[in-house]
């Protein structure tokens, strides 16, 4: 689970609803005081949040562009049904073009979309569907395929749990297994009122999507889309050697952030924004 230094947006950042034709879904959006050069919509993985990419507004909006953060469709502020076929992959990735389209037309050509862990396969999922309103994607700690085997279990137990026994009650069973240095980081009351706010439904078909997903690396070569792949330096949800070969594979620019893990947005945020920025720069318009 990511943990955002904070659930409060900074000065350049507000929360709203971002009406589209696919319904409403809370955002924070982010943009600099003296108008943006592109747009950059955000989308977070399992169990997390907009609030995970909270650390990257104010250094992204510094650089000139305007910044989307999205809870998706069951995801935190945004309301989901609880039926478990309505967060099928390809329903969660109609939902991003949607949400590109209701963004705005963006001032310079196409928006640059970012996507961490599940989000980055949902991402890949809508530009695999229509690449035309993207410039770029951005694939942050997510791998190739499906999750490591060990990952593989834990979305099993969790989906196991979560339709045996309540939100509340799995939010305990979980905090019991938290490692120690976990237990005292003043953030815990947060934490849980995002994870009660979450559809149940959408945990469960989304973990079982991690475990399946299949290889689609080669259809996302065939496309005519820059690609940066991101990680931190160690990752347990994919190995970081198969992040390198997913990269190689893509023809795709490679950025490890040095002393993070799954989550470089909130472990780096500086570090990880420098990285986007350089990017998104040189794709161009």
């Amino acid at each position: 689970m990511s943990r955002p230094p904070t659930f409060t947006p900074p000065p350049c950042a507000r929360a709203r609803v971002l009406r589209t034709e696919r319904g409403d879904f809370a955002v924070l959006d982010a943009a600099p005081r003296a108008g943006a050069h592109s747009t950059a919509l955000l989308l977070p993985g399992y169990t997390g949040s907009k609030e995970d990419f909270i650390a990257l507004l104010e250094p992204l909006a510094e650089a000139g562009f305007r910044v989307l953060t999205v809870d998706g469709r069951g995801q935190y502020e945004t309301e989901g049904p609880d039926d478990q076929d309505a967060y099928a992959q390809a329903e969660l990735a109609r939902d991003v073009l949607a949400q590109a389209a209701a963004a705005g037309p963006p001032p310079e050509g196409g928006i640059h979309l970012l996507g961490h862990s599940l989000g980055g396969q949902i991402a890949r999922a809508a530009v695999l569907l229509d690449a035309a309103p993207f410039r770029s994607l951005t694939l942050m700690s997510s791998g190739p395929a499906e999750i490591d085997p060990t990952q593989q279990k834990k979305a099993r137990l969790l989906g196991d749990a979560l339709g045996r026994w309540s939100m509340a009650e799995v939010w305990q069973m979980m905090r019991a297994l938290d490692p120690p240095e976990d237990a005292d980081t003043g953030d815990g009351e947060d934490l849980r009122r995002r994870w009660m706010r979450h559809n149940p439904a959408q945990l469960i078909a989304t973990g079982a999507q991690l475990s399946a997903e299949p290889d689609r690396v080669a259809e996302l070569a065939a496309l005519p889309l820059p690609v940066h792949v991101v990680s931190g330096e160690r990752d347990d949800v994919w190995p970081v050697p198969l992040i390198d070969d997913m990269a190689r594979r893509l023809g795709a620019r490679r950025t490890v952030i040095e002393g993070a893990e799954h989550s470089p947005n909130t472990a780096r945020p500086l570090e990880t924004a420098a990285a986007l920025v350089s990017f998104w720069n040189s794709v161009g318009a």
